[in-house]
């Protein structure tokens, strides 16, 4: 890797500027500028800086390539803080409670022995939508406050409104269908994702700015279904337990069925609402979040239903199983896998509005905004112990190309006074990613710097001549 050369000039013609190595980033210029503009109006020429220069290459000191970080501003924000906190800690109070009740109905044991065994499904899910969501991670504490409501509150929920809902369906269907039927097939899909999508629009617009396409609706409608399957299934297997009388045959049936042949059941389900959610999110305001949101309920409902269905349907169920339901996972695989290039493709787009500005160079969008190009920064970043400088950055280029993105769609709508707030707040937003990717990038050529600057002194003492000679 070649060190990294003196800041480029402004207008990219120095004759001086090295090019670095592979997944290496280049020094930025020593001047600050605004943020680049809607693509409605022009850009915004640079503010160059009263104090710095560029320098000379081969500076002495790795503290020449540092940046200074930058000006932490107070977000008006807090109240929104405080609102998910509190939520979040009603959340996991209702969890507790809801696995505390159902511990007493089936007894302490069994819950230990069913909840171990609802482990494995729920461990499988979630290790799949860390995967899926690696691109762009969401919040932890937004994941988390997406699996207490799919554990506690959606259950809840469901358990009440089913006990409404269940009687008058019977009603409609003037006592001609099984009463089993209309519970699993129209009752349970119809009570079960109204409740956790519920917490889909919930999550939407408590983390509004972070809730930017598809795959994140994907990610929250999943990360909620999972902790609804986690805790439906300590019931079913608990039951199960107790028609086998305490043997284990009826419990391993269930488990196989419900954790290990369709563990993404509730996932798929609830993912193609958030899938719907997601896209509206990205493309228009509240108004189509809110429509898209009651077009998602359909598919949701009917894969929930036809899963529902397989066991009342005439035949053999793995036959059924092979026919209906393999297909459905490999087409939603399919799905994700297009849903993902297509964040790829966006953050490119985005990252290389930057670059007439000088943001960032024609390289780095690359190297940021693909997966080549961020495996190798990494490798180049972890050689001399910059890596989790490198993710850092990583991380602030792909938030602010959805932030851009989310400008972008914005301001070609005619928003009232509350879409003038967002816009608003994602410009600040937009800014402070752009300081705070400025200063990582200081810090990383930082630590490439003092690296070669040590590896140079060990050389040049290693190799010096020992004078004047001993005599």
């Amino acid at each position: 890797m070649t060190e990294p050369g003196r800041a480029p000039h402004p207008q990219g013609n120095n004759p001086d500027r090295q090019r670095p190595g592979d997944g290496a980033p280049l020094a930025q210029p020593h001047y600050a500028q605004a943020p680049l503009a809607p693509a409605s109006q022009p850009l915004a020429a640079p503010a160059y800086a009263a104090a710095g220069g560029t320098g000379a290459p081969g500076a002495p000191s790795p503290e020449y390539w540092m940046h200074a970080p930058p000006v932490k501003h107070r977000h008006k924000g807090t109240g929104l803080k405080v609102t998910n906190i509190i939520l979040l800690c009603v959340l996991i109070l209702v969890t507790a409670g809801t696995l505390t009740v159902f511990a007493w109905s089936i007894g302490v044991s069994v819950f230990l022995i069913c909840g171990a065994l609802a482990m494995i499904p729920l461990s499988i899910c979630v290790a799949a939508l860390v995967w899926i969501d690696r691109w762009e991670p969401e919040p932890k504490t937004a994941l988390l406050l997406g699996f207490c409501w799919g554990a506690g509150m959606a259950v809840i929920t469901t358990l009440i409104l089913g006990s409404w809902v269940q009687p008058l369906l019977l009603i409609a269907s003037n006592a001609s269908t099984d009463s089993d039927v209309i519970g699993a097939v129209v009752q349970a899909p119809l009570v079960e994702e109204l409740c956790k999508g519920a917490g889909v629009l919930l999550l939407f617009f408590l983390r509004r700015r972070t809730f930017d396409g598809p795959i994140d609706g994907l990610v929250y409608a999943g990360i909620i279904a999972a902790g609804f399957a986690f805790t439906e299934n300590i019931l079913y297997f608990g039951n199960a337990w107790a028609e086998g009388d305490g043997l284990a045959g009826a419990l391993v049936g269930t488990f196989v069925m419900r954790g290990l042949m369709s563990p993404f059941a509730h996932v798929m389900f609830t993912g193609a609402l958030g899938i719907c959610v997601g896209y509206a999110a990205r493309r228009g305001g509240t108004a189509m979040v809110l429509g898209a949101w009651a077009v998602g309920l359909i598919p949701a409902m009917l894969l929930h239903g036809l899963w529902n269905g397989l066991t009342f349907i005439g035949g053999s169920f793995f036959v059924m199983y092979l026919m209906l339901q393999v297909p459905i996972f490999v087409s939603f695989i399919g799905v994700i896998v297009l849903l993902r290039r297509s964040e790829a493709k966006l953050t490119r787009e985005r990252l290389a509005d930057y670059v007439p500005s000088g943001w960032f160079s024609p390289q780095e969008v690359p190297m940021l905004a693909t997966g080549s190009g961020r495996r190798h920064a990494l490798t180049w970043a972890k050689s001399f112990g910059a890596g989790p400088a490198m993710k850092e950055l990583i991380r602030l280029a792909t938030r602010l190309a959805f932030t851009r993105n989310r400008l972008l769609v914005d301001a070609k709508g005619a928003p009232g006074r509350a879409g003038a707030a967002r816009f608003t707040a994602a410009q600040a937003q937009e800014l402070e990613l752009l300081n705070r990717s400025t200063a990582t990038r200081g810090e990383l050529l930082g630590q490439h710097a003092a690296a070669l600057w040590r590896a140079r002194q060990l050389q040049a003492s290693r190799y010096q001549p020992n004078w004047p000679p001993h005599s």
